[in-house]
């Protein structure tokens, strides 16, 4: 049996809890604040599976955290406390596998160069938590694009744009943005941060292709301030490949209904990725020679994290090589935000200098 050990009993703790019960996992999850415990228990969890499910232990105990050694370790405390949880992990009780919500961290990159050298010291793997990389509807988007029937890719456009309603409802302990992270720009909050879905997604499709990594950013966004910050709440860039592809990013917090898409458009024809295309499948629309296709892959909310857990699984019992949830791919995601918010500030066009590392060192104007 695998042992996990997660960090932070909020939305995404309990989602992943859930989906690691699901393989028979035993589950041990940590929190700092007994209240968050005590709504897993008796609220999240119930409400969304049913029942609680009483083989999970819970505890506000680091001792009792590094006590044994995990198969997996997952981090889903907020945004800007991930890199110092991480560390302290690698540092107490390294595991096989440590899996970093997204997004990874700050967008002022600090100390990511640091958890890079701890992991390899460990031989601990890291990943980020891009979980739409590993759907039915992506891996089969894959295989598309290996049949190469829309031709050389031309443009490439995604976007996750969905009003933070949904967020609040599923915490409904916060009264709004500027109760947690999420109001906060800086502390990886904003629709850059929250919604960084759309720029991990657009890097995957672009590695797919063989297009390589971005290393050119132009933004452009609408900042909302009060009295004790600041967050982006329309986050859009426009980008450019080592390899010459161009495309365009939009995130936002304030589109109703939700639309979570990516578009390529090819020499020969297209493709359109389509995450909730109707409210029980993500989708696939596809098009050559005059034809028009469309693949509905039906699923529940849990399911977004099926692909994950079961991506890890393999990973823990046959060492796959490749991960397009590597800790490689996020910090490549995280580059793109900080460039993409100093270029907001700067109104400049920001190369990535990949040679430099990953700290803001490697952000160009």
């Amino acid at each position: 049996m695998k042992t996990v050990l997660i960090f932070g009993a909020g939305s995404i703790g309990n989602h992943l809890a859930y989906a690691c019960r699901n393989k028979g996992w035993a589950v041990t999850m940590f929190d700092i604040s007994s209240q968050a415990l005590k709504r897993t228990r008796e609220e999240i969890y119930p409400q969304r599976y049913g029942e609680w499910d009483s083989n999970i232990q819970l505890t506000q105990s680091k001792k009792d955290c590094w006590k044994k050694k995990y198969d997996l370790v997952i981090i889903g405390t907020p945004p800007d406390t991930h890199l110092p949880v991480a560390m302290e992990v690698l540092q107490n009780s390294p595991p096989q596998i440590m899996l970093i919500e997204k997004p990874l961290c700050p967008p002022d990159l600090d100390k990511c160069n640091e958890l890079l050298s701890l992991a390899a010291q460990t031989g601990t793997r890291l990943l980020v938590g891009y979980n739409h990389t590993l759907t039915k509807h992506t891996q089969k988007a894959g295989l598309l694009l290996k049949e190469k029937k829309i031709g050389k890719p031309l443009y490439l456009y995604a976007a996750f744009r969905e009003h933070w309603e949904g967020i609040f409802k599923a915490h409904p302990w916060l009264d709004g943005p500027q109760d947690s992270y999420l109001g906060y720009s800086s502390r990886g909050g904003g629709a850059g941060g929250e919604h960084s879905h759309a720029l991990n997604i657009w890097q995957h499709f672009a590695h797919l292709m063989g297009m390589g990594r971005i290393k050119e950013v132009a933004a452009m966004m609408d900042m909302v301030t009060f009295e004790t910050g600041a967050y982006d709440r329309v986050f859009q860039v426009n980008v450019r490949t080592e390899k010459g592809l161009i495309g365009h990013i939009v995130q936002d917090v304030i589109t109703r209904p939700p639309k979570k898409m990516l578009a390529l458009q090819g020499e020969d024809g297209f493709l359109e990725w389509y995450v909730n295309y109707n409210e029980g499948a993500d989708a696939l629309r596809y098009g050559h020679g005059g034809t028009v296709e469309e693949l509905l892959f039906p699923k529940t909310r849990p399911d977004d994290f099926k692909g994950e857990i079961d991506h890890i699984e393999d990973l823990l019992t046959k060492q796959t090589v490749e991960s397009p949830i590597s800790i490689e791919r996020g910090l490549e995601t995280m580059l793109v935000l900080a460039a993409a918010h100093l270029s907001h500030r700067t109104k400049k066009v920001i190369r990535i200098d990949y040679e430099a590392g990953y700290s803001a060192e490697a952000l160009v104007e």
